[in-house]
Parts: structure tokens; sequence; C-alpha cells
């Protein structure tokens, strides 16, 4: 994992005001999902995680704040947000 972006994380943990689980971070690009892309994407980068909510309040606030602290790509799914930090034009999407 890239340490510049584990200190984003670690920032954005407080903010969220509630438990925060990781549920997937670095991957090699062997790994299943990230061989069915055409490009690795940038969790084999070490520049991305998936963070776990449960409802909607949890994934508006992990939002607000990401967008806050200028994450790069942000998705939101209904159990996970991911956030990282692309180098590319800023992102968003839904799963």
């Amino acid at each position: 994992m890239c340490p510049e972006f584990l200190e984003r994380l670690d920032e954005l943990r407080p903010r969220f005001g509630l438990p925060f689980i990781i549920t997937s971070w670095y991957r090699s690009p062997r790994h299943s999902v990230e061989k069915r892309k055409a490009k690795a994407g940038t969790h084999t980068q070490g520049i991305a995680s998936d963070i776990r909510v449960v409802g909607g309040y949890e994934r508006y606030v992990i939002q607000k704040h990401a967008y806050a602290m200028n994450f790069t790509g942000i998705g939101v799914h209904k159990d996970f947000i991911h956030v990282d930090d692309r180098k590319t034009a800023p992102v968003s999407w839904p799963y």
C-alpha cells in the first residue's frame, strides 16, 4: 500500500465518526476481480480501498468527507464506498 494513501485513510477515519471497516485494499493483478478487467485497477497500485457501509447515512457521510478530502475516485455500492487516489481526472460511479 502507498504510505501517502494510508495516511489519507487515517485522516478520513475520524471524520466518519463510526466504526471504519476496510473490506478490500491491495489486490494482486492476478486477483480474480482484477483479471476480469482490461487494465488492472487502482487496488493493484496500492492507492484504493473499499470501506464497508451500512445504510444510506453511512454512505452519505463517507462520500461527503471523501469529496471534501479530494479523493479522486469514489465508487458507491450499497455495501461499501470505494475511495482512491488515481492520477487521472476525478471520477465517481455507482456499482
